[in-house]
């Protein structure tokens, strides 16, 4: 049986229209039409039926496709492993990392962990912090990095970086204002409020700034990444993890705003696993151990 056929009849399948399937799989439609004519030789068995232009599945077609699924995943997984054994791994470890953790902290702990653990294929899923559980119990992960506790009971948590969150504001050096003198009331007359970037903390600390700052404008931003963007060029201001911001604040980008009524909560890193394999072990260990020497510096 060719791999092809499979391909093949799954398009099929999905559409129940060959000349969509050829269209996905950039081959003609009777290509497409030899493919499925050839896999039902070799099942002996029909798997469409063709009324005119459109087919639909037969009872044996719906059964099959299920199968057909399974045996595709099975060797697009082998092939992949197979494919990792000749570059030299021996291992796979999958993680599953929130866009503001693979942004800042990760890039630099993860060479050092690639360098000292080279027989381990590393592949690295960004997914928001509220998708890391789902994805670590289904299998789909091996360990996760995550800014939210899972809430999948089926999974063990723990914090590894307790980073304070602090209100930050384009640095107006230079520019009509004067940057002396201002404070977290002035700040947040001034600017909009660029909120929603982090799924943890905003709730809570948008109600508090709204009992001092009831007035405040805000809009509601839900990538970090972005956030910073629009605070460099003057568009807000926003309350973000040390860490997320530090480059901004040491190149004068940004420029940090000590409160004066709001209590600034912590943001919390959590290294999530549901099962402990050697790598995900070896994974937990190391980046623990170099989340504390990071907090030293």
């Amino acid at each position: 049986m060719d791999i092809k056929w499979l391909k093949t009849f799954i398009l099929a399948a999905k559409y129940e229209n060959f000349r969509k399937a050829a269209e996905e799989l950039f081959l003609t439609q009777p290509a497409v039409t030899k493919h499925i004519k050839r896999l039902e030789e070799y099942l002996h068995i029909s798997l469409f039926v063709r009324t005119g232009k459109n087919v639909t599945l037969t009872s044996a077609g719906s059964r099959f496709l299920s199968s057909a699924l399974k045996i595709l995943n099975r060797y697009d997984d082998e092939m992949e492993e197979f494919e990792g054994w000749k570059q030299g791994y021996n291992r796979k470890l999958t993680i599953a990392v929130a866009p503001q953790i693979a942004a800042s902290v990760l890039p630099i702990f993860l060479r050092t962990f690639i360098e000292q653990h080279p027989d381990i294929e590393v592949i690295i899923n960004v997914v928001r912090s509220f998708e890391i559980g789902e994805d670590i119990s289904l299998g789909k992960a091996d360990i996760g990095l995550s800014r939210m506790k899972p809430i999948q009971t089926d999974l063990f948590y723990e914090i590894i970086h307790r980073d304070p969150v602090i209100m930050v504001a384009p640095n107006l050096e230079g520019k009509e204002q004067e940057q002396t003198h201002i404070n977290e009331e002035n700040v947040l007359q001034q600017f909009r409020l660029l909120t929603d970037n982090h799924p943890a903390y905003w709730d809570t600390l948008l109600s508090e700034i709204k009992r001092y700052y009831p007035r405040i404008r805000t809009i509601p931003v839900t990538q970090m990444e972005i956030t910073k963007r629009f605070i460099e060029t003057g568009l807000g201001i926003s309350y973000l993890p040390l860490s997320i911001v530090q480059e901004e604040l040491k190149n004068g980008k940004m420029v940090e705003i000590k409160p004066d009524k709001i209590n600034l909560p912590d943001s919390f890193t959590y290294v999530i696993t549901k099962r402990e394999t050697p790598e995900a072990g070896e994974f937990s260990s190391s980046i623990r151990y170099w989340m504390r020497e990071f907090e030293k510096k």
